[in-house]
């Protein structure tokens, strides 16, 4: 059964991959790609919890959990890759599980482009804060994330991680009107980008260290009291 349900997950962030991509071929339909990725996540929810019935606690937390990452993003908004978006989404996955901080991101994703501007890069943001997320749930377990400097390398990594999944949809704007891919440009591209990973970086272990274990202790009473998403 539990095998059954990993490889079940792994099809599901597979497809997920898959619409990400295809927003290469078809960006007019970026915004459909990206309803299709949250619908995927909605399942690799519910694939988690298929034995248990989800209440409307569940529901709540973690549509309040996205509602928070998402607007957080709005204040930050003219300081270029510096929000602490990422760091909500990888409390939520550290404290709640892989599934849960994978819809957090993803939704997340959607839900603060609405205010701050659609477009091809959606479905590239979605699936990065989603993968935050699972991340975060996968390695919550291990024992160097039980330290403090674990959970900084995460987020440093993470930092260098999402803006790299970003480039790719700059990608599109790479290749030349006859099909030519300039291999010196990309690297270039990746090289400029470098100081926005750094920002965002030093942004995420930023609010790591300022609010990090206020929000491990409040989400925990929550899961603890209430029993949520166990």
């Amino acid at each position: 059964m539990e095998l059954r349900k990993k490889l079940l997950e792994g099809l599901l962030l597979v497809v997920a991959v898959v619409l990400v991509l295809l927003s290469f071929l078809y960006f007019d339909y970026y915004l459909w790609l990206s309803f299709g990725v949250v619908a995927v996540a909605i399942l690799l929810f519910l694939v988690r919890f298929e034995r248990k019935i989800i209440g409307a606690r569940e529901i709540v937390l973690l549509a309040v959990l996205a509602a928070i990452a998402a607007v957080s993003r709005i204040p930050f908004a003219s300081i270029p890759s510096v929000q602490p978006t990422t760091f909500v989404i990888m409390m939520a996955g550290l404290v709640f599980g892989a599934e849960s901080g994978f819809i957090i991101g993803i939704v997340s994703g959607l839900a603060s482009n609405m205010i701050l501007g659609q477009g091809p890069w959606t479905p590239f943001q979605m699936l990065a804060w989603g993968l935050v997320g699972f991340s975060a749930g996968l390695l919550k377990n291990k024992k160097f994330m039980s330290y403090q400097w674990g959970k900084i390398l995460f987020a440093i990594v993470w930092g260098f991680l999402f803006g790299w999944i970003m480039n790719l949809w700059g990608l599109l704007a790479l290749i030349g009107p006859d099909g030519s891919f300039n291999m010196s440009v990309l690297v270039a591209y990746f090289v400029s980008s470098a100081i926005f990973d750094s920002m965002h970086a030093f942004s995420n272990v930023f609010f790591l260290l300022m609010f990090g274990g206020m929000w491990w202790k409040i989400l925990q009473r929550f899961k603890v009291k209430y029993g949520l998403l166990e």
